[in-house]
């Protein structure tokens, strides 16, 4: 299936310590390839791999699942530990979700999260029409280039695959009910306006995860995909000054 151009995933081979990026839901490795690219210039191995679906056809993405998402997600994360003493993983939105998900299935491969408008749930009501609507519509008005800054723009579907979306609500399911599992040393930055996730989805994640070191920013210049809007070099830099600290290859 042809690629949107801009949607190819991106890698960089560097130091000793490696950074997985996962995009969000709709979205593509455009997203997250400026943050990519700033911890790549840093000195770090860089993995920002395409999603099953994603940058192709909406048609196509309803034909994946989230252990398709997944499963591309984690062969990314043998990779970088094939040549790399410590992977940090982080994700925007549903990549946030997957991160998690990562973390709580391989713990001893995962040396922290940063995670930026993590998804886990919504409260929007139109939640309980997803078992039946995934079989009767195709796609449903899309979510995508939340953004705040002027200019900038998400590479991403204009229109939400409902059968995706139906599949992606089991993610959270079975992220949301292993969060104990987590124990990583955690940073989430959080949208103060987010139009895609709720802040439920932060605080539930804050109260239910066993990690000690744990902690939020709250970004005030950005809406949800906040990896391409104003608060953008606060992520970035942000997020290299949190592998410094834990990473011994950085020390």
């Amino acid at each position: 299936m042809p690629l949107m151009p801009g949607a190819e995933p991106f890698s960089h081979d560097g130091g000793p310590v490696g950074a997985l990026l996962c995009h969000g839901f709709t979205g593509t490795p455009q997203g997250m390839r400026p943050w990519g690219e700033y911890l790549a210039a840093q000195g770090l191995s860089v993995r920002v791999p395409r999603l099953p679906g994603h940058g192709t056809t909406v048609a196509e993405a309803n034909l994946t699942t989230w252990q398709d998402w997944y499963a591309e997600l984690e062969r990314a994360l043998a990779q970088l530990r094939s040549r790399c003493e410590q992977v940090f993983v982080m994700g925007l939105s549903m990549g946030g979700c997957l991160a998690l998900r990562l973390a709580e299935e391989r713990g001893a491969d995962v040396d922290g999260l940063v995670l930026v408008n993590p998804s886990l749930l919504t409260k929007r009501l139109d939640r309980f029409l997803l078992p039946g609507l995934r079989l009767l519509v195709p796609t449903w008005p899309g979510i995508a280039s939340d953004i705040k800054k002027p200019g900038s723009r998400e590479l991403a579907y204009d229109r939400i695959p409902v059968r995706a979306a139906y599949t992606m609500s089991k993610l959270w399911l079975t992220t949301r009910a292993d969060l104990e599992k987590v124990t990583q040393p955690i940073l989430v930055f959080r949208s103060a306006q987010d139009h895609v996730v709720e802040p439920d989805s932060s605080a539930l994640l804050l109260e239910k995860v066993a990690s000690t070191d744990v902690r939020e920013v709250v970004l005030h210049d950005s809406y949800h995909v906040a990896t391409l809007d104003n608060d953008a070099p606060t992520i970035f830099e942000g997020s290299m000054e949190f592998v410094r600290r834990l990473a011994r290859a950085c020390a």
